[in-house]
């Protein structure tokens, strides 16, 4: 087996996966709801606008930052969004760790 096939076995196995299928009907289930998933994408250009000045700046905007956990805080009061930021983070933690394998695998010649 090469490389590429064995990657897309891999992409086959994750869309299998338990962490794929419950962040994907997460998604199905936000995008039903108009408000909900309209204050979903706020809340994440928000997270991202505060990631991105925290890398460019090597710091928080504090006001910012507690803005954002205050729209979270509320987000999670939903049952339908708390269910996708956990999904979400799971499904998160699976991409994380798998690209941590491959990236250990192959660290002797990344060096």
């Amino acid at each position: 087996m090469n490389v590429y096939d064995t990657a897309n076995t891999l992409a086959q196995e994750i869309k299998k996966s338990e962490e794929y299928v419950n962040y994907k009907m997460a998604k199905e289930t936000i995008k039903m709801n108009a408000n909900l998933s309209e204050e979903i994408k706020k809340f994440e250009q928000m997270r991202y606008e505060v990631q991105i000045m925290a890398m460019q700046t090597g710091k928080n905007d504090e006001e910012k930052f507690k803005q954002m956990q205050e729209t979270y805080g509320k987000l999670l009061e939903q049952p339908e969004a708390k269910a996708y930021f956990e999904a979400e983070t799971k499904f998160n933690i699976l991409v994380a760790d798998v690209n941590k394998i491959i990236g250990e695998a192959i660290r002797d010649v990344m060096e």
